[in-house]
């Protein structure tokens, strides 16, 4: 497997054309991807919770997603969002899937055809307030009893948008359950590199790192759902994030998951960053500017 292995958020934009895809509707988008790239997160089951009901992905489009790609591709895939919103949307009323095992058991059981090419399945946690759960202590407990419930040979990963959160404690809490820590840049969270260079001794051997921007409904806006040209100027952020993924590397397997609205483009980005990676792995890095490595 590449390391890190880069892929998009989700893969269906006919913008693409010429930059993934041969035309704007190619008959067998996943398939043309795959030709680019080993890896997509894959999105279109979180939407998942309904107003009484839960749903669950298709046996058909699962079978065709495994019928698209080789055995050496790889999905990150966002798990239910029944599995993560404790109240249903916009109400008070208890959500009786939230993190049931049964459920759980269900949804897993939908992916059989590509079990052996999930890289991670992903918890995505909104921001936790003290309604949903008190202190990180209390929400680190939850967690850790329903991973003692559930089937552990899928390999799993979280996600948290409360950024006091992120700390010695959560992620010990994820090494020590062999769960992997996915690393959100975007969305108000704290300057992903600083997190990397804060905490990477006590990260486990599998790390998604998840590159979104910060104004969603603003880069949609100038972009007019054209995807197909830098629309932002991150070259100083993809720089600092390429010397990290250089670094982790080295003890991780990296998975790098580009949206759109990090930039513009995710293929275009994608490309940026491999190029910085390229540069300067030839470099020798100032002893100033260096990021040594902490051995465990």
């Amino acid at each position: 497997m590449n390391n890190p292995l880069f892929g998009t958020c989700s893969f269906m934009y006919p913008s693409w054309e010429n930059l993934v895809y041969s035309s704007s509707l190619p008959q067998n988008s996943l398939l043309e991807y795959s030709h680019t790239y080993n890896m997509v997160e894959i999105d279109r089951w979180f939407w998942s919770l309904g107003k009484r009901s839960a749903g669950l992905p298709d046996k058909t489009t699962v079978d065709e997603y495994n019928r698209s790609t080789d055995d050496s591709f790889r999905f990150t895939i966002k798990s239910p969002n029944a599995l993560t919103l404790p109240f249903y949307p916009h109400t008070k009323e208890a959500n009786p899937y939230y993190l049931n095992t049964d459920f759980m058991h269900s949804f897993i059981e939908s992916l059989n055809s590509i079990r052996g090419k999930i890289g991670l399945v992903m918890f995505q946690f909104g921001y936790i307030n003290k309604q949903m759960s008190p202190h990180l202590t209390h929400f680190i407990d939850q967690l850790h009893n329903f991973f003692s419930h559930i089937d552990r040979e899928t390999p799993y990963g979280i996600e948290i948008r409360n950024p006091q959160f992120l700390n010695g404690e959560w992620f010990s809490f994820l090494n020590n359950q062999h769960l992997a820590p996915v690393l959100l840049s975007g969305y108000w969270m704290d300057d992903i590199c600083s997190t990397i260079d804060r905490f990477h001794p006590l990260f486990g051997p599998t790390i998604s790192i998840r590159l979104h921007g910060e104004d969603r409904k603003e880069i949609e806006k100038e972009s007019g759902g054209n995807w197909n040209r830098l629309l932002y100027d991150r070259q100083r952020d993809i720089y600092s994030i390429a010397k990290r993924l250089l670094m982790l590397k080295e003890m991780h397997q990296v998975f790098v998951q580009v949206n759109n609205h990090f930039e513009g483009s995710a293929p275009l980005t994608i490309q940026r960053i491999e190029e910085a990676m390229e540069e300067l792995s030839k470099e020798e890095f100032d002893k100033g500017d260096e990021i040594f490595y902490h051995k465990r």
